[in-house]
């Protein structure tokens, strides 16, 4: 039987994703193979989890910690992969995030960049969460405020957050309005500084940290969130965005299926139009031009998700601030060619934090 059409969507155009962000290559063939209805998907990836899970558990027993951290964060991934586009189970969706979340924590100690879960004060009373990791060699370093997607989450960016850590750079990776720990009761919001707002609040509550030198990294929606943060928020020294939209709302009926499904839930439209009426406010117009930071617009010319031309837009928009490095063969967030942009970004990063 062959696979139904939610199940090649999702790896037509995500795969390279994946593997860029953490799954085994051999997991990710394995378990695609196997799964040919999309009401398999989330299970399949979750018993991939549990696999990873139970190793964890069998080497943390042991006492061995660097291999209890790996496969920690190998469950966490997995369980993420399950849920990122699963919208139409949501009890599912749900269950298999909290997995994502608590092995993800348990993985936090272990890393050679150790971190730890971290409650940001936000709005209303609520709470927002981040994952916080320092370099260990680097007293006071500056932070780098990495910002997840539409169907992202702050756990996903880990890889990312390796190489500004390298580099002497601390990372808070936060789930903001309607992506991960706050999507169950927050949709998603346009204006973006103000979570951003509440990140930087938190940095300054810390004293081992710079919070005079504050980045911020954005993929996918995220990095229209990274725009929108910028041109607002202005403790922010420098931002990427990576294929994040200008306008959301005019490519939406080209997206796949279930990426516009995941756009209704995340931001709690009652019907297509609704969120069409949401999304209107996702626009970059009048916005871009007030980005007064350095900010580096990453973009692939092969992206079906988010036209190339969006990307162009943005830099032009934010005129001398931007730079625009556009790259013929990449893909969405170019994670078909990480190699080309992710260590060239952080060491872009580094060098306008310590200027």
């Amino acid at each position: 039987m062959p696979r139904d059409e939610l199940v090649q969507s999702a790896i037509d155009n995500w795969a390279p994703r994946f593997i860029s962000n953490g799954i085994d290559a051999n997991d990710f063939q394995r378990v695609t193979n196997s799964v040919e209805r999309w009401d398999d998907w989330c299970r399949a990836w979750s018993e991939c989890g549990a696999m990873h899970a139970q190793m964890g558990e069998q080497a943390e027993a042991r006492g061995y910690y660097t291999s209890a951290g790996q496969h920690y964060y190998q469950a966490a991934i997995c369980y993420h992969f399950g849920k990122y586009l699963f919208v139409r189970h949501p009890q599912e969706l749900r269950a298999a995030h909290e997995q994502n979340v608590r092995y993800y924590q348990r993985a936090l100690p272990y890393f050679d960049f150790p971190g730890e879960h971290v409650a940001i004060p936000y709005e209303g009373g609520a709470t927002m969460y981040g994952i916080f990791r320092k370099p260990w060699h680097t007293p006071r370093p500056p932070v780098v405020i990495l910002v997840p997607g539409l169907d992202s989450v702050k756990e996903e960016l880990h890889v990312y957050g390796e190489d500004f850590l390298r580099r002497g750079m601390a990372v808070l990776a936060i789930d903001g309005p309607g992506q991960g720990e706050m999507e169950f009761d927050h949709a998603m919001r346009f204006d973006y500084e103000v979570p951003v707002r509440y990140a930087i609040d938190y940095l300054e509550s810390r004293p081992d940290v710079d919070a005079k030198r504050v980045g911020l990294m954005g993929v996918s929606l995220g990095g229209y969130y990274a725009v929108r943060a910028a041109a607002f928020e202005r403790r922010l020294r420098a931002a990427i965005e990576n294929c994040g939209p200008y306008n959301p709302g005019e490519n939406f009926a080209q997206r796949p299926l279930i990426s516009r499904e995941t756009y209704i839930y995340r931001l709690k439209g009652a019907n297509v139009e609704d969120s069409m009426q949401k999304l209107k406010q996702f626009n970059l117009q009048g916005v871009a031009e007030k980005v007064e930071c350095p900010l580096l617009v990453i973009q692939g010319v092969r992206d079906r998700l988010v036209p190339a031309e969006q990307g162009k837009r943005i830099a032009a928009d934010a005129g001398s601030r931007a730079t625009l490095w556009l790259f013929e063969d990449g893909n969405h967030v170019c994670n078909n060619i990480p190699y080309k942009h992710r260590p060239q970004q952080a060491d872009w990063m580094r060098e306008h934090l310590y200027a």
